[in-house]
């Protein structure tokens, strides 16, 4: 590693006792150099492997082949995790290098014939190597990922596969670009205070704020960020407003100048054509075949129960708005645009709820301190806010994790508010997984990442309650990484199956909204006075509130996914009018030909989760579930914790999800569970 000996995304200049990464000595420059080195570096591992003349074993070959990447992983890990929350253009684009060389990469060393017959020897003979349970996980799982990359393939089989991974390695990232400066280049300036009628002073203040931060004097800004555009559509009595940031948003990418429909169309093409290839019918039999769900018959019908049972809520729920939108306004025909407005008012109208009530207990530094302290209570786990670790952007904080004896358990980085150099939403992220690697096995280097609403030159940071229930969503991934207990990162936790993913987080968002969780942090910014228990009753009834619409909108992203993915797409001719046929059944609303979601996906076609979202509402039947545990034996049982943690959360990938949730649970879970809690069944 002479030639880049000084860079500072190598091993050796990692900071201090945590290896923390010098984030304030990397530049742009750096990772271009680091990727060639490492990719150099990786081929001279691979070559040692195969000209290595003594009998396959799993030393020699399998946790060989699983450490010759160690400094390319670590490079790119840093790269496309600064891409999604601390990039410009021009550090995006070096993804249309970077991408294709680490696909290339990839599909060199898992078509190998030489390697895979090495790993094929292994594999062949595990029964009789006295392997851990771990060791022949591993083994079985990375022998199963050669077959489904194509290492069975004929030569020209395995070039188009090649070719094809390549190209998407190029126009995904590129999707995410569009989204991205499609959100950014969208700014709504008003100077007209009567245009704002109804909008919280909270929200006010935020967009004056953004306004002197764009060079403005005097006026109110707003942008497509969640926390800009969520008043708007809340509380803004002005129609032709909500109806021109709904569709603002709804309509990024889709017919403008970062127009993405082109690109969803070669992607989801290449993904047939791939699986095909492959032995499979199409992308979603290719990507469930290693999921909890299994096949797409079994996700479909998981989507019909739930969606049947769902509708008739979600039809009178939208009835429910229709009529209070009459009374009140008199509208005759609601649309998407006036939901969440007209949800506001009833709720305000039957359980006296508003949320910009319940924001004054919500500042985030106290949700934060919560969410530790729950950690706390629930783990055994301390946090300490460290200063001298560095940090990529001043906005992030980063804590170091402890259990009860003060052993190290890891370092969490938080990254919470947006910026136009950071895509939208909430994500959580590795920096450092669990497990071996450079000989030893390392504690993690979590991270959690979000758009909230940020404090502005008059209030510090008040969070919505769906705010707190995303900050304890993306808590309880990021106890996921950090309670990992495995020996090698690639099976550690968080990397399961996706379907089994969103449970440590799902289940999490509970203590944010329970009694005894709500005790703990919610407390009033400016007096320090506790959360009141008529205003916590309020939360607990809200909560349940139009259930149905909420259900069968989650619902319809899983429909809109496996459109894409379980059919051959070459059909396909209109992006836009493919989604309104599709979702027809689905749209609760009038439909509009200007919005389209698929250009905005970034789950399905710029993230992992192609013919994966159904994801969401799966793990929400073992989150359920699991809660119901919970429930039975109190919130903070330290047992049920306990058993959490070693069972679901230290496991990653060890075991199939099924046989962990089962050592948690004692039993399958109960698909009624989710029904239940949504109010959608009788106990």
């Amino acid at each position: 590693m002479t030639k880049i000996k000084n860079n500072p995304l190598i091993w050796e200049a990692r900071v201090g006792k945590y290896h923390a990464i010098p984030f304030d000595k990397i530049k742009l420059e750096h990772f271009m150099p680091a990727v060639e080195e490492a990719l150099k570096i990786v081929r001279e591992n691979v070559t040692q492997i195969k000209n290595n003349t003594a009998l396959p074993d799993f030393e020699n070959t399998i946790v060989a082949l699983y450490s010759s990447s160690e400094f390319l992983d670590e490079v790119s890990n840093v790269y496309f995790n600064l891409m999604g929350s601390e990039s410009n253009d021009e550090f995006k684009a070096l993804a249309q290098k970077i991408g294709p060389l680490l696909s290339e990469l990839h599909n060199e060393i898992t078509m190998d014939p030489v390697i895979f017959e090495k790993y094929k020897t292994v594999y062949d003979k595990k029964d009789t190597l006295n392997l851990s349970k771990e060791e022949k996980r591993l083994l079985e799982i990375n022998y199963k990922s050669f077959v489904r990359n194509g290492a069975l393939l004929e030569k020209d089989k395995k070039n188009r596969i090649k070719e094809i991974d390549m190209e998407l390695a190029k126009i995904s990232p590129q999707y995410s670009q569009n989204v991205l400066s499609a959100t950014n280049a969208y700014e709504l300036y008003i100077t007209d205070i009567n245009e704002l009628s109804g909008l919280p002073e909270s929200a006010l203040q935020a967009a004056k704020f953004l306004a002197k931060q764009k060079g403005k004097k005097e006026g109110w800004m707003f942008n497509l960020q969640v926390p800009s555009i969520q008043p708007i559509l809340g509380y803004a009595d002005n129609r032709e407003l909500r109806k021109k940031i709904t569709l603002a948003f709804s309509s990024r990418a889709f017919k403008d100048k970062f127009d993405n429909r082109d690109l969803i169309k070669k992607i989801v093409d290449l993904r047939f054509e791939r699986a095909q290839i492959l032995g499979y019918k199409t992308h979603a039999h290719f990507v469930l075949e290693e999921r909890m769900a299994k096949s797409p018959d079994e996700v479909i019908r998981f989507i019909d129960e739930l969606s049947g049972i769902a509708m008739p809520y979600a039809k009178n729920d939208v009835a429910e708005l229709q009529k209070i939108a009459k009374e009140l306004d008199n509208i005759s025909t609601i649309e998407s645009y006036d939901a969440i407005y007209y949800s506001n008012k009833l709720k305000k109208q039957r359980f006296h709820f508003d949320e910009e009530e319940v924001k004054p207990y919500f500042k985030m530094e106290n949700v934060i301190a919560g969410a530790f302290e729950i950690a706390k209570k629930l783990y055994d786990l301390n946090s300490a806010e460290l200063n001298d670790i560095p940090i990529y952007h001043e906005d992030v904080k980063v804590y170091e994790v402890t259990d009860i004896d003060q052993n190290y358990i890891g370092l969490i980085y938080l990254d919470l508010f947006p910026r136009e150099t950071k895509r939208g939403g909430a994500w959580m992220t590795n920096f450092l997984t669990q497990g071996l690697t450079h000989g030893e096995i390392y504690r993690p280097q979590v991270a959690i990442v979000a758009s909230l609403t940020p404090s502005t030159d008059k209030t510090p940071s008040l969070l919505r309650l769906s705010e707190v229930e995303t900050v304890f969503h993306e808590f309880g991934h990021a106890l996921h990484g950090l309670l990992s207990d495995c020996k090698y990162s690639s099976i550690a936790s968080p990397n399961v199956y996706w379907d089994f993913v969103e449970l440590p987080s799902q289940i999490m968002e509970n203590w944010a909204i329970e009694k005894e969780g709500l005790d703990v942090f919610a407390k009033h910014y400016q007096t320090g006075e506790k959360i009141p228990a008529d205003l916590v009753e309020k939360i607990h009834k809200v909560q349940n509130f139009q259930a149905g619409s909420q259900n069968i909108r989650q619902v319809s992203f899983g429909v809109l996914d496996m459109a894409w993915h379980n059919v051959n797409p070459s059909n396909i001719k209109d992006v836009g009018e493919y989604e309104q046929e599709v979702l027809k059944e689905y749209i609760l609303y009038p439909k509009d030909p200007d919005k389209n979601m698929s250009c905005s996906f970034g789950h399905i076609f710029g993230g992992g989760y192609s013919a994966g979202y159904y994801s969401y509402k799966w793990a929400e039947v073992l989150e359920a579930d699991a809660f119901e545990l919970f429930k039975e034996k109190g919130i903070f049982d330290k047992e049920t914790a306990t058993s959490f943690r070693n069972n679901i959360l230290a496991r990653g990938n060890t075991e199939h999800p099924m046989d962990i949730y089962l050592k948690f649970r004692g039993k399958k879970p109960d698909s009624k569970a989710l029904l239940r809690k949504s109010g959608l069944l009788s106990k």
